[in-house]
């Protein structure tokens, strides 16, 4: 698996040109607009254009869910799905713009450092649906250009038929025992905006000694957050040293045969926001589908049967799972993740030859 070749900087630089007349500092910008509700009037524009393209890298099962569910609540409105890494998401749309090609109207990344970038080059509108009114101030954006639509942990996993449970490892210091060699999958930062985010928390938090330790036990490297629990389930690894914790929920409730684990350290918090683009094609369908993903019974969806987390306060978590309020956690920080994103896939890359 080959490293994707452009980075946030070269992104940056091809866009550039396009966006110097719309792009403006975050400092200048006034407070979000109101929330707004759904009216007869928007479902009505929403309906004239009739579809809506939403990029995301949200499992393809749960966007597809989330989709129809939409479909099935605004007949005659359709919704494409583009689903990719987050880091190849963020790609596509630099190339899109710097071609002056504005496809997309809604877009989700798991790597929240992309709406930094995406706010500070002016190409975002700003939007506050009615239910994002009541979310918490830290999963808002401060001028109402995006919010946190999913919120899940990166975690440690084992396959409960090659491990016993008094045998699991209980932390990341445990990944390094050596009776965990050749029996660890790991994804990728260069792909995954997951474990881009994880990755940068744990670096900060378990030190690079950490990283290059977990190097020398010969882990099998994978690229999406969404493939080490796959591995586990079909028994090609024992343990998973990050993953998405929301796959492991999946496959759990079916009846497989994985674990979550809950690192003593803490374990990285992700955040996955929505926003719309300013030169949204469908401006109006855009914003009827922006409403209904923040809506309780979109969040619901996404927590039932997508193994999510929410921070809509009328939501509930699902029976079996451990409360979020239970889990340590490390601490978010996009900033950090955006100024330093390419340096830690550098690093990771030349550690883990991949």
């Amino acid at each position: 698996m080959k490293n994707p070749k452009i980075s946030r900087r070269a992104v940056l630089q091809g866009t550039g040109a396009l966006l110097a007349g719309a792009a403006f500092s975050t400092r200048v910008l006034a407070s979000a607009p109101p929330p707004e509700p759904i009216t007869p009037a928007l479902i009505e524009a929403a309906k004239k254009e009739g579809q809506i393209i939403y990029y995301t890298s949200t499992d393809l099962p749960v966007a597809e869910k989330l989709a129809k569910s939409f479909e099935a609540k605004y007949p005659g409105i359709a919704v494409r799905v583009e689903r990719t890494g987050a880091e190849r998401v963020f790609q596509r749309i630099g190339q899109e713009y710097a071609s002056n090609i504005h496809a997309v109207d809604v877009v989700n990344s798991s790597d929240a450092a992309h709406f930094i970038v995406w706010k500070r080059d002016g190409i975002l509108a700003p939007y506050v649906p009615e239910d994002v009114g009541s979310y918490p101030p830290e999963h808002r954006d401060v001028d109402g250009q995006f919010a946190s639509f999913r919120v899940w942990l990166s975690i440690i996993a084992y396959n409960t038929g090659l491990v016993k449970a008094d045998e699991a490892p209980k932390s990341f210091a445990d990944l390094l025992d050596p009776k965990w060699k050749g029996k660890i999958v790991k994804a990728h930062p260069g792909y995954s905006g997951t474990i881009m985010t994880a990755t940068y928390q744990m670096q900060r938090d378990l030190g690079w000694t950490w990283f290059e330790q977990l190097a020398k036990q010969n882990i099998m490297q994978v690229q999406s957050s969404a493939d080490p629990p796959k591995k586990l389930d079909l028994g090609e690894r024992a343990v998973m040293a990050d993953g998405n914790e929301y796959n492991i929920f999946q496959l759990k409730e079916k009846g497989r045969p994985v674990e979550p684990v809950y690192a003593t350290e803490g374990s990285p918090l992700i955040i996955g926001p929505n926003g719309i683009f300013k030169s949204s094609p469908n401006p109006n369908a855009a914003k009827l589908f922006q409403s209904f993903c923040f809506s309780r019974d979109a969040q619901q969806l996404i927590i039932d049967v997508g193994g999510l987390r929410s921070v809509h306060p009328q939501t509930r978590e699902k029976a079996g799972r451990k409360p979020f309020k239970d889990i340590k956690t490390m601490k978010d920080d996009a900033a950090a993740v955006e100024r330093e994103g390419d340096a830690i896939k550098a690093r990771y890359s030349k550690l883990f030859h991949v």
